[in-house]
């Protein structure tokens, strides 16, 4: 081509679950052997049934042709502030709240609101790598703190005091995590907080997950802490819970500084998040609580059984830690790097799953599980293709 592209953009790899996907780009699978996708975290089952029928009626209206506002519908907005202020046992106003297309919109938007062209962003490792593939096109450094496998993927708060700088503007907690699927205590959640807001910086809290908890209770009180608004971006996603990722609506809470500054990005990058898509959020949570938790108890019923699969003492594959749709496992081939070990897994055992070192520094003994599409009985199947697998190298 004759023009140039900007070079944040080019120095950045290509998306991971696509590159992964290639690796199996055009093949046929036998029945006895069929491909097991471990690769990206999307739920197997469709929509409820009665939201699938709303959506059918609400076509039909104009007003789902049309734009809403920059931040959302007022009904949206406003039930979903009433969800969190439930939840968290808080107050959270409607003002607080912005829709967005995706929860991975919500933090693009957040991080060009923060940072800026040789800013610092602090992600424990290993992170999600679209915030670090974000940040790098933003000309931003991503700085990542080093992976506790002792803890079970727990980040060290410690570390982080001891990484922030002049040029740092926030950090980036996940949780439940992608990719370990590690749940931080709300004590260490508390800590982060409190650091961030010592420091002058931002704590970008993702909580994409966070229907999926193993227990009822909130994970952190946060937001009942009187200047959270100060310090605190809270990020959220509709797409799991209602299995609705392909409408790509999520959302964020935050105070109204930045939420200012983020409505000017959110009207440039897409002006709306999808109508459509704000409009199947809504029923859900005004209709669907009973089958979110049906499907909260599938998703534990899931990981009991992988975590049971993979109790069998002849796999040589370590859980490290697992929680809701992720599970991390250390594989056993030492001297070979994590991205080897996932394609021979792909090429010989017809299953796909993606390695550490996609989500950053010092993770290529690692391997990500993604088991949200995955139904229970066939865990045992996954755990006998790790075992069969040991002898490949």
């Amino acid at each position: 081509m004759n023009y140039r592209v900007n070079p944040l953009f080019s120095a950045v790899a290509p998306p991971p679950i696509a590159e992964a996907w290639g690796w199996v780009e055009g093949r046929t699978f036998p029945e006895d052997k069929p491909l097991i996708d471990l690769a990206q975290a999307e739920p197997s089952y469709p929509p409820a049934p009665e939201l699938l029928a709303h959506l059918a009626e609400e076509i039909h209206r104009p007003e789902l042709s049309r734009y809403t506002d920059i931040l959302g519908t007022a009904e949206l907005r406003a039930a979903f502030a009433g969800h969190l202020s439930e939840f968290y046992g808080a107050d959270v106003a409607p003002a607080y709240v912005s829709i967005t297309a995706g929860c991975n919109q919500a933090f693009c938007l957040a991080a060009m609101a923060l940072v800026g062209v040789g800013d610092e962003v602090i992600l424990p490792a290993p992170y999600y790598f679209n915030h670090d593939m974000w940040l790098k096109m933003l000309g931003a450094k991503a700085v990542p703190l080093s992976f506790q496998a002792v803890n079970g993927g727990v980040p060290d708060v410690a570390e982080a005091a001891d990484k922030i700088t002049a040029r740092t503007r926030a950090i980036v907690l996940v949780s439940p995590n992608n990719p370990t699927g590690a749940i931080y205590p709300p004590a260490v959640i508390w800590q982060f907080f409190e650091l961030a807001r010592e420091r002058g910086i931002a704590l970008v809290l993702d909580e994409t997950y966070k229907d999926f908890l193993p227990t009822d209770g909130a994970p952190h009180d946060l937001l009942r802490a009187p200047d959270w608004p100060a310090t605190l971006i809270q990020l959220f996603s509709f797409s799991k819970a209602y299995s609705l990722t392909g409408h790509r609506v999520g959302g964020l809470v935050a105070g109204p500084e930045i939420t200012a500054e983020i409505t000017k990005g959110m009207d440039c990058a897409a002006i709306c998040a999808p109508a459509v898509g704000q409009a199947a959020a809504l029923f859900g949570l005004e209709n669907l609580a009973g089958w979110k938790e049906e499907k909260r108890e599938l998703s534990l019923q899931r990981l009991a059984a992988l975590r049971q699969a993979l109790a069998r003492n002849d796999l040589g594959y370590e859980l490290v830690s697992a929680g809701a749709f992720f599970a991390y496992m250390r594989h056993p081939h030492h001297g070979k790097g994590a991205a080897e070990v996932a394609r021979r897994l792909a090429d010989e055992q017809n299953m796909l799953c993606l390695p550490g070192n996609f989500f950053g520094p010092g993770q290529d003994s690692y391997l990500r599980f993604s088991f949200a599409n995955v139904e229970a009985d066939r865990m045992d199947e996954i755990a006998k293709r790790l075992a069969d697998s040991q002898g490949e190298f």
